[in-house]
């Protein structure tokens, strides 16, 4: 048994995955905390740390599972392949992968960061830029502004920041 590289349709590493297990095939699919903005809101999910692939575990000879429904599993783009041969993907490095995910899985990455620059989007600090301070609750941010030549700290919707370029 090796480990090969599946790559998946845009945005289906989890449906390949899903679809993939269910025909009892072993996969594995290392992800990464991230916090996103979702419908206003900061969330976290899990991101694939390599968007697009998955890693599958594979058997060769007349004993081992077939490999033809692979290609055709839902989310599956393809069998990652050099010429007629597949990828095969070096043991240690998914048992790396795994150790470093177990490690990761506490802390999140976050969308912003404490002290960076990000510009306010909406009505009445459109246009402003600002440094990031933290997250207050679920539904707002906390931004540090300068008014009248004081720094000012202001509550506002995630939605209505940006990077700073």
């Amino acid at each position: 048994m090796h480990w090969y590289l599946v790559h998946t349709k845009p945005r289906q590493e989890k449906c390949a995955l899903e679809n993939l297990d269910r025909q009892g095939y072993q996969c594995y699919l290392p992800t990464i905390p991230s916090e996103r903005l979702r419908q206003g809101l900061l969330t976290v999910a899990d991101e694939p740390l390599f968007p697009r692939y998955l890693f599958i575990r594979l058997g060769q000879g007349d004993s081992a599972k077939s490999w033809a429904p692979i290609r055709s599993t839902k989310g599956v783009s393809r069998l990652v392949s050099f010429g007629v041969e597949p990828a095969r993907v070096d043991d240690g490095l998914i048992e790396l992968l795994r150790t470093q995910e177990a490690s990761v899985q506490t802390e999140p990455e976050r969308l912003f960061k404490t002290g960076e620059r990000v510009r306010l989007t909406e009505v009445p600090f459109a246009g402003i830029e600002g440094i990031y301070q933290m997250a207050d609750g679920e539904r707002r941010v906390m931004v540090l502004i300068e008014i009248l030549s004081k720094p000012v700290a202001v509550r506002v919707a995630p939605a209505s920041l940006r990077k700073a370029s």
